[in-house]
């Protein structure tokens, strides 16, 4: 009875980790800008439970905004990404920018990101 061995090589075990760690490695370069993608939701989401916000004037509400900000480290919003108009019962908060970061040799991995979230007087953001 002759017995065969079954499993994977060396070379493809190398393959295989090799193909894992480039994608483990790309993870890391997108997880930040997805955490602070969150965190600029989070901060809306806050913005517009907060009572009085709508009643605000839209440089107190951008002040506020970036004070979330602050909060968890978010550094790539600046305040031209921030775009404030007075809507019907308050006001809407766009919020777009763009994340580049660099990922192997000359290729960036680039994500453009927006937001919009309603700032009504009820308190309730919606």
């Amino acid at each position: 009875m002759k017995r065969t061995q079954r499993g994977i090589t060396l070379l493809g075990f190398i393959i295989v980790l090799a193909v894992v760690g480039f994608f483990a490695y790309v993870g890391m370069k997108l997880f930040p800008m997805y955490s602070e993608y969150y965190s600029v939701k989070a901060a809306l989401k806050g913005l517009a439970t907060d009572p009085g916000t709508a009643s605000a004037d839209p440089a107190k509400i951008q002040d506020l905004f970036f004070r979330r900000l602050y909060i968890s480290y978010s550094d790539n919003v600046k305040p031209e990404h921030v775009k404030i108009r007075r809507a019907d019962n308050g006001y809407q908060m766009d919020v777009q920018y763009e994340v580049r970061r660099p990922l192997v040799f000359n290729l960036d991995v680039v994500g453009k990101f927006h937001a919009t979230q309603m700032l009504t007087r009820g308190g309730d953001g919606v």
